[in-house]
């Protein structure tokens, strides 16, 4: 099976390229500049791995480099800025993408825009299969399928606690943090409410303080679940970092993780409260979210080549069984639980 992989030679990308070659899988390390795409194969431990170089800007090349393959990963951002033309490119090429953004903005302009033209051209595009808008998308569906009747709010919060972070990560969270926050509100994206309620969390003996940020979430969620309103939160300390990250902070932080500096947990919690003011909480944690990352949109990217989806641009619950997805991962330390009441159903 041949994966190309756009962005191999940014710090994601070279994660993807090298869990390719773990699972005996065939990358293609697509980009612009040779040097830097052998490098990274190298990197990667894959150093006979193919190589196509494939400028942004030049449609046909670009093209051509997906044409053989059974799917792309794109893991080049910031995608706001980036991403368009290797969507267009898989488009064409009439190949499977994936892509791991975390950009709420840039998913509303992939749904807005290339849903149609995805659907016409019979082509699966699924954005959003990182640690966060991944799993996170995934138990919000597991989470709402729990309630019986209709569903007034869903809330999606990213729980992690504060910890290093690379370049890229602070950069796109900088690119976030300048535009308008956004919820969802009876059918429509709103400017968010000033609401920080705590949350009750599974494992934290306190309500967690919260912040507002927009997550993928908030894109994804209303894709597949009906819900009056859809809210995104963040740990509060955490909210605190992000908005710190001015130019300068951002360009002194370094590009790449050790692997002890990504040993930290990642949690997503999703919170359910129907119309009659039944409640239900999901959750999803796993270690190394730039690791995991990886693990996802390569996984994505083989289910997408070997089954398929329905074309259309699909939130992660649309296009994968979400309770099957979740297990799969739990090989790699993943665990997740639904709650309702006194009924759990979980992983564990």
């Amino acid at each position: 099976m041949r994966i190309a992989v756009y962005g191999a030679t940014g710090f994601t990308g070279g994660l993807a390229v090298a869990e390719l070659g773990r699972r005996a899988l065939t990358p293609i390390l697509v980009g612009r500049d040779e040097n830097r795409l052998r490098a990274a194969a190298d990197a990667a431990g894959l150093p006979d791995a193919e190589i196509r170089v494939a400028a942004l800007d030049d449609s046909t090349t670009l093209t051509t480099a997906f044409a053989d393959c059974d799917a792309v990963v794109n893991a080049a951002g910031p995608f706001t800025r980036w991403a368009a033309p290797v969507i267009e490119a898989a488009l064409a090429a009439g190949t499977p993408y994936v892509d791991t953004t975390g950009e709420p903005h840039y998913l509303r302009t992939v749904f807005d825009t290339y849903s149609e033209a995805a659907t016409r051209a019979g082509v699966s595009l699924v954005p959003a299969m990182a640690d966060d808008g991944g799993p996170g998308d995934l138990i919000a569906a597991l989470t709402a399928a729990h309630l019986n009747s209709p569903i007034d709010e869903l809330v999606i919060a990213d729980l992690r606690h504060p910890g290093p972070v690379s370049r890229g990560t602070a950069r796109t969270m900088a690119a976030v943090l300048a535009l308008d926050p956004f919820e969802y509100t009876e059918s429509r994206w709103v400017p968010v409410e000033p609401d920080a309620t705590p949350l009750r969390v599974p494992g934290e003996a306190d309500p967690v303080e919260v912040g507002v940020l927009t997550t993928p979430g908030i894109v994804t969620v209303p894709q597949h679940v009906r819900a009056r309103h859809v809210r995104s939160r963040i740990r509060a300390d955490v909210a605190v970092l992000f908005s710190a990250l001015t130019p300068d902070v951002v360009d002194s932080i370094p590009a790449t993780l050790t692997e002890q500096e990504r040993q930290g947990r990642w949690f997503m919690f999703a919170q359910a409260t129907a119309t009659d003011g039944t409640r239900t909480s999901g959750w999803v944690t796993g270690p190394d979210g730039y690791g995991l990352t990886a693990i996802i949109a390569v996984e994505a990217a083989r289910r997408l080549a070997i089954d398929g989806a329905r074309p259309g641009v699909l939130s992660p619950a649309q296009a994968f069984d979400p309770a099957d997805f979740l297990n799969h991962l739990s090989a790699h330390g993943v665990t997740w639980g639904v709650r309702q009441e006194s009924e759990i159903s979980s992983s564990r």
